[in-house]
């Protein structure tokens, strides 16, 4: 689990971190900003119930969207949520004394979910599951008691990545988190303002402002988890393809249905000789394949076989002429 370093409440940023600090910071402004435009998260005479955990991603979270309410043409209001769990050693008065200095409205909801867990899960097995859907019944009853119209949560884009190729390999699914959403019990609205944020960016946000982080020992218990490993073929992908993380959130946000396999995005069924050419045909695909091919043979041309290796490439054009 990627979790920020652990520094000293004494630790004073350089000059050089608080230059770091203060671009991060609207960079985060920036793509919380977009996505809260993009897919209308926040609403005027809002009442966002914004769930703090402890981790670096819900405190990145809750900060942003205060320095965003300070500049925003809107008004709405922030009540920071965080449910103690009853974990054995959870450090009760590290958030309430951390919220105390921001001066905003915020409630610690006591719930004993780890023993439910402990008693359910056998000893080894995944607990995450469980432990997601009695912690969102939980903040869901919690919403609804202080009236908030929206739950912000902390996914950030790498979250929505890794959960899109967790249902794609195990469930079968061409799904992610979306950015916005309805709650199970269909009574609210849910909300993931950092949907366009790096982890990267978030870890490195966590360290210059110092938040003080709580880990959660249920999930650091299993190392093994199928998001561990999925995380780590990410991270290797982008340090061999860098980019290739990117290209992928930008896929997720241009989806063709007629170009995939399922009959209820696309009607496939009434398609025939007189429908025309759809979203390019077979051509849709081609083209950067082809450049992709292109490229790789051209970084692979040795000094000794340029004639060998550009005959090659001419024939590659040659398949290109429809």
């Amino acid at each position: 689990m990627n979790t920020p370093k652990k520094l000293s409440s004494s630790h004073k940023l350089s000059s050089t971190q608080q230059t770091q600090l203060s671009k991060l910071e609207k960079r985060l402004r920036r793509h919380v900003g977009q996505a809260i435009a993009e897919y209308n998260m926040i609403e005027d005479g809002d009442k966002i119930m914004v769930c703090l955990s402890g981790g670096k991603d819900s405190y990145a979270m809750l900060t942003i969207l205060m320095l965003l309410k300070e500049s925003a043409p809107i008004h709405f209001d922030i009540i920071a949520v965080n449910l103690d769990q009853k974990q054995p050693g959870f450090p009760e008065h590290i958030l309430p004394s951390y919220l105390d200095t921001l001066g905003i409205e915020y409630h610690i909801v006591e719930e004993n979910t780890y023993a439910i867990v402990k008693d359910k899960i056998p000893e080894g097995k995944t607990t995450c599951s469980l432990c997601s859907r009695l912690r969102r019944a939980v903040l869901y009853k919690a919403a609804k008691n202080l009236g908030a119209t929206k739950i912000a949560l902390g996914h950030h884009r790498d979250d929505m990545i890794e959960t899109l190729m967790l249902n794609m390999f195990y469930g079968g699914k061409m799904k992610a988190m979306p950015a916005k959403l309805v709650s199970d019990n269909g009574e609210h609205v849910v909300i993931r303002p950092l949907a366009f944020c790096k982890e990267a960016e978030l870890i490195q946000y966590a360290e210059l402002k110092q938040f003080p982080i709580i880990p959660c020992n249920l999930c650091d218990s299993q190392p093994n988890l199928q998001r561990q490993n999925i995380k780590r073929m990410l991270q290797e992908w982008h340090e061999q393809y860098p980019g290739r993380i990117e290209s992928m959130f930008t896929a997720m946000r241009n989806v063709v249905p007629s170009h995939l396999c399922d009959n209820n995005l696309f009607d496939f069924k009434t398609i025939n000789s007189t429908s025309g050419i759809i979203n390019g045909g077979d051509t849709a695909f081609d083209q950067p394949i082809i450049a992709e091919i292109k490229a790789g043979m051209a970084n692979d041309i040795n000094k000794n076989s340029s004639q060998s290796s550009n005959t090659q490439l001419n024939e590659l054009n040659v398949i290109e002429i429809k």
